[in-house]
């Protein structure tokens, strides 16, 4: 009887936040090893996660990520992976693998997972959503690098992604772009889902990946800064603190939260149903970005 109550104690923390969400936009990037991770059901949580927001009526939108089984790829096309700046330099072949893996392998089956699971899902190849601009990369010595087929996005064709919200649909989007050119561009998936909360104008971001959140210390999960102004983001940057990946989700959680987004999370992606942990629970889990 004790479980039962409990369990209902758990559904009153979250109906507040149920009836403060229904109906608002909110953007989740979905990236990390837990994607690749050989337990389903591991796999399946952030899809439950997505199909739970679904029901009570708020309207997912999933950009994911792939970097992992894009170099899985590469290897078995004999292609070697290189990285400036954290960036994976992107050749014309390279490119055709990574829209191959992101927009034809990952994609669809993170639809499948999602309809399987009772929800309902549409999947979009970023180059169909996303323009871009060739990503300018500055060296140690102001010399420009170039890293080829790597997009910065910089506009989001928001109409067939409104018209799954219409139909109760959760756009599933890949993080390749169109060029000016008219070719495909390799882009980073924090950047994409900021600028698809931005355009989208999303009442939630959440960036889930392999880490808790953000760290004082890389190797101390203690050191979790659990909420975060955009105002000392700076002071962090110039510590180290963010540094590395961690660069692209924070300078996109302000860019968003400065465009409108009431809130960016930043949760890790191994802890079950993180999602629904950070939205619904008084706690919340993971680093909060705020103005």
């Amino acid at each position: 009887m004790q479980d039962l109550i409990s369990k209902a104690g758990v559904l009153l923390e979250a109906l507040p936040y149920i009836q403060r969400f229904r109906s608002q936009t909110f953007v989740v990037k979905y990236g990390g090893s837990f994607m690749d991770s050989p337990d389903v059901e591991v796999r399946n949580s952030v899809a439950r996660d997505i199909v739970f927001l679904e029901a009570v009526g708020i309207n997912p939108v999933v950009v994911h990520g792939g970097g992992k089984a894009i170099t899985r790829a590469m290897d078995a096309a004999g292609l070697k992976a290189n990285f400036i700046q954290g960036m994976r330099v992107t050749d014309e072949a390279t490119v055709n693998v990574v829209e191959q893996v992101l927009s034809r392998e990952i994609n669809p089956e993170i639809v499948k997972t999602i309809n399987a699971l009772g929800g309902k899902a549409r999947g979009f190849s970023g180059a169909d959503i996303f323009m871009c601009r060739k990503l300018a990369v500055i060296g140690p010595d102001n010399e420009r690098i170039d890293v080829g087929f790597v997009g910065e996005v910089t506009s989001v064709n928001t109409e067939p992604l409104r018209e799954c919200i219409r139909r109760s649909i959760t756009p599933v989007i890949s993080p390749t772009a169109r060029g000016v050119d008219g070719k495909i561009y390799n882009c980073n998936a924090d950047v994409a889902a900021a600028q698809a909360a931005i355009a989208l104008k999303a009442r939630r971001l959440v960036f889930m990946s392999d880490v808790p959140g953000l760290l004082k210390d890389p190797k101390d999960s203690s050191t979790l800064i659990t909420h975060l102004r955009i105002g000392e983001v700076d002071a962090l940057k110039k510590a180290g603190i963010v540094d590395k990946g961690m660069i692209p989700k924070v300078d996109s959680a302000v860019a968003a939260l400065q465009a409108g987004v009431d809130k960016v999370s930043l949760v890790d992606g191994r802890i079950d149903h993180s999602v629904l942990l950070e939205i619904f629970t008084d706690a919340g889990i993971g680093t909060e970005v705020v103005l």
